[in-house]
């Protein structure tokens, strides 16, 4: 009776996971919060940015891709931690910079400079940040996650797979 109340309350808290090798952790994690999509998005949100303001758009356009790039960067910060502590934290750090980016360009798009300029150095750092994160999963996993952006064709559920 013991000993199925132990596989019973270690079923409910994740230990057959918590036993897998870190690649098969990392691998499933990318896979369940579509991991490889997030880092891509925010690639796309931070280059959409950079296009509405070299095209020199409206205040309020400008800050609709900012709000986005704070949006996207929240939403994948509630999927953190990762089962690797380093990926967290590569992770982590690239995420609240797109959102600190994100929030000082939707302040500043009504025409505050120091405040585009401050949101266009987070944007130039957060790409290598990205980098360092999907490192770090090649690293775990020995494969690269694919970080597009477009839904994958049906019966691809391989994360690290350009299914499309």
């Amino acid at each position: 009776m013991v000993a199925v109340l132990v596989v019973g309350a270690c079923a409910l808290a994740g230990c057959a996971s918590q036993s897998a090798n870190p690649a098969v952790r990392v691998s499933n994690w990318v896979s369940d919060v579509s991991g490889g999509a997030a880092i891509g998005t925010l690639r796309v949100d931070s280059a959409n940015v950079d296009q509405a303001l070299s095209h020199h758009e409206a205040p309020s356009a400008i800050r609709t891709v900012c709000a986005l790039l704070t949006t996207d960067a929240e939403t994948a910060i509630g999927n953190l931690p990762a089962p690797d502590d380093q990926l967290t934290t590569d992770l982590n750090n690239a995420y609240e910079k797109a959102a600190a980016a994100g929030d000082d360009c939707y302040a500043g798009a009504g025409g505050d400079a120091r405040l585009l300029r401050r949101s266009s150095t987070e944007r130039k750092a957060l790409v290598p940040l990205l980098t360092t994160a999907v490192d770090r999963i090649e690293a775990i996993t020995g494969r690269s996650p694919s970080t597009s952006t477009t839904a994958p064709t049906a019966g691809c559920d391989d994360p690290f797979a350009s299914c499309n």
